[in-house]
């Protein structure tokens, strides 16, 4: 089979095109899927230039999410079959093959039935953002309906579904943009205020907008200065979920002042720490979105999709800073 294949820590071209072995099946409780699209995520740009979670398993094969054909299923799996279209997040750390690749195994615990009313490209772009997204703002923020909320770059690949997933919950939703074309996007996605932080002093929007009181809920996904700026536009007792580490000259003083509840989301952290119920949750989760896709209520931005050879390119565009919604890879 083809794919991609890092071979070293480094630049976008460390990624090769090879032909690597088709895989076969290794226990009874997996599944064999066709990929038809591989999801591209900031994380993987990040391993790529930094180095795995996992740094044995050089050469390796990047991507986390994806989506396609189940074409063999182990002795003991009852709840797929050859055939049926799946989504999943697995793999592409560093111990497991990722989905830069046209086959992939996967325990069929961890694949779910894709929504009906999307297409591969679409369905393989969603797992880890709506995942992330959800986790951050329902399990570790704990929204309630009627709650301000402020969500950093909402054209991203999770600011995108967050700004949704919480306007569904009946949160009031302001975010950051960096273009009139971004603006647009979030504001079609159900954002009440959209600050163009180019053109406006966006800590000085945020204040006006919640008449100085602070947003319930703030949701950094850019780390660094940004989140130290967000402590302070929080309100008192309110929550402020990261799904990056904090540098390590942050003053935490506000934030205690304030008695803010700092989170952290790393929706990885099932895979990484090998935890049943959490991946069972997760699950869970794909299938709650499934259905509000399949309604109509909830939708995947895809900005453009790359032939397998052009994973490099994927990743330069990611890195540029440009990408609105998500990238994805067609084997």
């Amino acid at each position: 089979m083809k794919a991609i294949v890092m071979t070293k820590v480094g630049p976008p071209e460390v990624l090769e095109l090879r032909e690597r072995p088709e895989p076969s099946l290794t226990s009874p409780t997996q599944i064999k899927v066709r990929v038809r699209a591989a999801g591209v995520n900031p994380i993987d740009t990040k391993l790529r230039r930094r180095g795995l979670l996992f740094p044995e398993g050089l050469p390796a094969i990047l991507g986390c999410d994806g989506a396609g054909v189940v074409v063999e299923v182990g002795a003991a799996v009852s709840n797929l079959s050859p055939g049926d279209e799946v989504w999943y997040c697995h793999g592409g750390l560093g111990a497991d093959p990722g989905n830069y690749a046209e086959y992939h195994l996967v325990e069929a615990a961890l694949a779910r039935r894709k929504p009906r009313s999307l297409d591969f490209q679409h369905a393989a772009a969603g797992p880890l953002v709506l995942l992330t997204a959800w986790e951050a703002l329902y399990d570790r923020a704990r929204l309630q309906e009627g709650q301000q909320v402020l969500i950093h770059a909402g054209a991203g690949g999770v600011g995108h579904v967050a700004i949704q997933l919480a306007v569904l919950a009946g949160a009031r939703v302001c975010t950051t943009v960096s273009s009139a074309e971004k603006a647009a996007l979030v504001r079609g996605l159900g954002a009440e205020l959209v600050i163009n932080y180019r053109e406006q002093d966006w800590v000085e929007a945020v204040n006006h907008w919640t008449g100085g009181e602070g947003v319930d809920i703030g949701f950094d996904t850019l780390g660094g200065e940004l989140f130290r700026q967000t402590i302070p536009l929080v309100a008192h007792y309110g929550d402020l979920v990261t799904i990056l580490e904090p540098t390590a000259d942050i003053d935490w003083k506000e934030a205690r002042t304030r008695n803010l509840r700092i989170g952290f989301e790393l929706m990885l952290t099932p895979m990484l720490r090998a935890l049943p119920k959490a991946r069972a949750h997760q699950g869970e989760i794909l299938d709650r979105c499934a259905d509000l896709i399949d309604a109509g209520r909830l939708r995947i931005h895809v900005s453009e999709a790359f032939p397998l050879a052009q994973a490099a390119a994927a990743h330069s565009q990611i890195e540029a800073g440009h990408v609105q919604g998500k990238l994805v890879l067609l084997p």
